[in-house]
């Protein structure tokens, strides 16, 4: 059916409808009112009303339609519309034509037109007129018009000007987010400067800048609050925002997921996070991968990974390539992998590729990569030059190593520190050392502290069986501690402490998880409890055991049983061995019981 009469008048009778059998789409009743807003605009412009032609002229240029903006933008110009003037010159930019079109921003912009200002700083900008950009863009910026405050404040940044700090921040409260995001970079790097004194409304505000710029989809701010979140323990909303960023293509992002499924326990989507990201170029994600594959045995599938790494610019991928191969034994391999990423710097590559030169007899080679490793930061490269010196008899040099790796928390340099200082007598110092290095899990630290302490300690009287037991001293805790580590002297220890309060039973215990771990103290002390309680035949098995050790008093001991009981050649054989063994009183009275046993079976 042919529809007569004007389609102006249709519209607005309503007449103009979908047959009822079918509905029409949200999509399409936008595009329903928007076809019938331009053409009322379109019939407003023919009865020549300036401000339909500048909105139709707007419309059109929206929808790219440069050919029917054109006109309509033209005679709205004409008409003194200063928007219309604006988009014109957006109109000839985008039709190559930028110098026309600076000379309809101008008009626009000396009209009173914020947005025309902002184009025209833009367009001088680009030509290299700073002075001229700046002024129109500050024109821009303090009518109120965000993107005008932001190619200020870029500006000004760019020339290092204290000033952009002001506008970044006026365009980030306007709700422009890659302000807010640079805002937010401007202040992360600040509280970075100060190395942790930032005040907490500082950190506060970087977290709120980089939130409004997530939640306006910023990627990257999205990933730095993830970030944040991640580092303060609330790590379901640093997923999400990771999720968010990940999805929006951070490939940073979708590394830092699988790290945090990963610790999750989701070792399977972590993996196929990591690929995505990988495959985006992430040479970390693609060092994880690597890392995945290697703990399940797949070492071909791990070094290509690791390969890949290395060809996206991650150093770590070489240094992982030198730990596969040294692991599966390809020490000339693992050498080059280790040079490569120790000559890019990667000080733990440096602390490896010496580690490897010095088990290949090659000192002088691996010290000046140690001294590399070192300068760089490496705790361990600094104790394993503490280590070399200790082994050339150079004390001094060695001791300065320690100290600097102590000073950065490690454990075993801070027990070469408390030791060396116990032997200059700087009981104090060696103390503070000591207790940071049992503090940070050293068995040995805990024993020798707990010999420092027990030495201040002032002697106690004998304790009877069934006396209430005392309350532990510090010492006494220690010594626990280094013998619940495993610690076999201070097991011994810990043992005679309870055996001096009168616990037998938990002195037995001590000794024998000592004697069982190679002690022969322990075996010792545990066949002097068995004996006294009356099970000598047991306590032999245990002296027998610290007499095959080097225990002279064990074999002192088995040459009296022997003798008690008669077999006379068995004395006489541990006599001799208690002899040879020692200590001098132990040999002297074990050469007068073997020449009493001697006599007896010469007689």
């Amino acid at each position: 059916m042919d529809v007569m009469g004007d389609k102006a008048t249709l519209f607005e009778t309503g007449r103009f409808v979908q047959p009822p059998s079918e509905e029409p789409t949200r999509d399409e009743m936008g595009d329903m009112g928007e076809a019938a807003e331009e053409v009322r605009l379109r019939v407003a412009a023919e009865a020549g009303d300036t401000e339909a032609m500048s909105v139709l002229g707007a419309m059109l240029l929206r929808r790219g339609d440069l050919d029917g903006a054109e006109p309509q933008l033209r005679a709205a110009t004409a008409a003194g519309d200063r928007a219309a003037a604006n988009n014109l010159g957006v109109l000839l930019h985008q039709r190559g034509y930028p110098e026309e079109a600076a000379g309809w921003w101008r008009i626009a912009a000396v009209a009173g037109s914020a947005a025309a200002a902002h184009a025209l700083g833009r367009h001088h900008r680009e030509r290299g007129d700073e002075p001229a950009a700046e002024y129109w863009l500050r024109q821009s910026a303090e009518q109120g018009h965000v993107l005008g405050a932001y190619a200020l404040a870029d500006l000004l940044e760019h020339r290092g000007d204290a000033g952009s700090g002001q506008w970044m921040r006026a365009a980030a409260e306007r709700g422009h987010r890659e302000a807010a995001y640079r805002l937010a970079r401007a202040l992360d790097r600040k509280a970075a400067h100060e190395d942790g004194n930032a005040p907490d409304n500082a950190v506060e505000e970087i977290e709120q800048w980089y939130r409004q710029a997530a939640a306006r989809g910023h990627r990257r701010a999205a990933l730095h609050l993830g970030a944040i979140l991640e580092k303060r323990g609330e790590l379901k909303e640093a997923g999400r925002w990771y999720l968010t960023s990940a999805k929006d293509g951070e490939a940073r992002a979708a590394c830092a997921l699988g790290f945090l499924l990963r610790d999750a326990g989701d070792t399977e989507s972590a993996a196929v996070w990591w690929l995505r990201a990988a495959q985006d170029g992430d040479g970390n994600a693609a060092n994880a991968l690597g890392a995945l594959h290697a703990e399940r045995g797949e070492t071909q599938t791990a070094e290509r990974w690791y390969r890949a790494a290395l060809d996206a610019g991650d150093d770590n991928g070489a240094y992982n390539l030198g730990l596969l191969c040294a692991e599966q034994g390809r020490t000339a391999q693992a050498e080059q992998w280790y040079r490569r990423a120790a000559y890019a710097g990667h000080r733990e590559a440096a602390n490896a590729l010496a580690i490897l030169l010095l088990q290949g007899g090659d000192t002088s080679g691996a010290e000046p990569w140690f001294s590399k490793a070192a300068e760089a930061g490496s705790v361990d490269a600094a104790f394993n030059l503490g280590i070399l010196h200790a082994g050339r008899g150079e004390g001094p040099a060695a001791l300065r190593w320690y100290e600097r790796a102590a000073a950065a928390g490690h454990t075993e340099a801070a027990l070469q520190v408390g030791i060396a200082r116990l032997r200059e007598g700087g009981e104090q110092e060696a103390e503070r050392h000591l207790r940071c290095a049992a503090g940070g899990g050293s068995s040995e630290a805990a024993y020798r502290l707990a010999t420092v302490l027990d030495a201040r300690r002032p002697p106690e009287p004998a304790h009877e069986l069934g006396e209430v037991v005392h309350e532990k001293t510090e010492c006494e805790e220690w010594y626990e501690r280094a013998a619940s580590q495993g610690h076999r002297r201070a097991q011994v220890r810990v043992g005679m402490l309870a055996a001096a309060r009168g616990d037998v039973v938990e002195a037995a215990r001590w000794y024998r998880a000592a004697a069982e771990a190679g002690s022969r103290n322990g075996a010792f002390n545990l066949g002097l409890l068995l004996a006294r309680e009356g099970s000598e035949p047991e306590a032999a098995v245990w002296w027998t055991r610290a007499a095959d050790a080097g225990h002279g008093r064990a074999a002192l001991r088995l040459a009296l049983v022997y003798a008690r009981r008669g077999e006379l050649a068995e004395g006489q054989k541990w006599a001799d061995r208690a002899v040879a063994l020692g200590p001098a009183e132990v040999a002297e009275r074990a050469g007068r019981l073997r020449d009493a046993l001697r006599e007896e079976l010469s007689a």
